[in-house]
């Protein structure tokens, strides 16, 4: 490379930094640093938004769930919006814990997930609602279906609107199988196993029917606790959840006809109702925020640096997650 070319690279090099380094001031500068260093009057961990003003002393906390319900840590360093599995439960223990709370209502959007992660939000909701002895209300977004549903289920109401998506009541497992593909390329797969069914699921080869009879055994156990947790929630007759739960999802109405939700309305017309049902027409409506960390800043910097491209962020949760097959409570289109 000759001496003009050095000159051009290194030159280039150097708006590039400076470029970069511009946009990071510019963020800094930009940054909402009296939130940064607003000390709270409490040991809150969470700031606090008010979305509807009242008083400080009786207050509905209002927490949104979005995203599929799974307990991977997103990377704060482009993407710091991603559902955060401990955070969530960590907002609604806050709630619980709060004696200014005198309500809650969890926002749900969401496909569902995770198996285990679902039964600890269900768990923490039902431990709030009986040591805390707060009503909990659900409002559902465009969708709260399988593992949103099985969330909402113990909640003292249910809304949704006419175009939710919900239900989906049910357990998947998938996987891959490339055997044809293998065959037919001439891929061999080498497998060293301590037992016959180590490598079930494998995506190497057919699955055997004994292999097939252990999973849905497994697929019907957490389906069973699927449909109790409805039984016990919405105190309906297991027949009846079986035959709605066969893994359809409904529209909002249509849930609504079935008993699966008590009202069809909005966020709004949720607050509205819990003021009038609880009691709680001077309250204070809020939502958390997570409280100020560089993480946060360096992530919303290098979001405004290289901008915030979904195929990114999702091809990299996609290669963080587990490749093995899992059993979800997910509705999949």
């Amino acid at each position: 490379m000759n001496k003009k070319r050095w000159v051009a690279l290194i030159v280039a090099a150097g708006l590039l930094f400076a470029s970069l380094g511009f946009q990071f001031i510019t963020s800094l500068v930009t940054y909402d640093f009296e939130s940064m260093f607003n000390l709270q009057e409490n040991d809150n961990k969470f700031d606090e938004k008010v979305i509807k003003k009242g008083s400080g002393t009786n207050k509905i906390a209002v927490i949104h769930l979005n995203g599929v319900i799974q307990n991977t840590t997103p990377s704060t360093l482009i993407n710091t919006n991603s559902y955060n599995h401990d955070r969530f439960l960590d907002m609604l223990d806050e709630a619980g814990e709060d004696k200014n709370v005198n309500g809650i209502i969890l926002r749900v959007n969401t496909p569902g997930g995770g198996v285990v992660e679902s039964a600890e939000i269900h768990d923490k909701i039902v431990e709030i609602k009986q040591e805390y002895n707060k009503p909990i209300y659900v409002s559902m977004g465009n969708t709260a279906a399988s593992g949103g549903y099985y969330i909402a289920a113990p909640a003292d109401k249910i809304f949704a609107h006419n175009g939710t998506l919900t239900g989906s009541i049910g357990v998947i497992m998938e996987s891959f199988n490339f055997a044809e593909f293998a065959d037919e390329y001439g891929i061999d797969f080498n497998t060293i196993k301590s037992g016959e069914y180590k490598d079930i699921m494998s995506m190497s080869r057919e699955m055997t029917d004994d292999e097939r009879e252990i999973l849905q055994t497994m697929i019907d156990d957490m389906y069973a606790d699927f449909v109790q947790v409805i039984v016990d929630g919405r105190e309906m007759s297991e027949d009846r959840v079986r035959e709605l739960g066969d893994g359809r999802v409904y529209t909002g109405s249509q849930a609504q006809e079935k008993d699966l939700v008590d009202e069809l309305g909005s966020l709004d017309d949720a607050i509205t109702m819990m003021k009038e049902e609880q009691e709680l027409g001077n309250a204070q409506v809020i939502e958390y925020e997570q409280g100020f960390n560089m993480d946060q800043l360096l992530g919303g910097t290098m979001t405004t640096m290289f901008g915030s491209e979904p195929d990114l962020v999702g091809i990299k949760d996609l290669l963080r997650q587990n490749n093995a097959p899992r059993a979800m409570y997910l509705y999949s289109k």
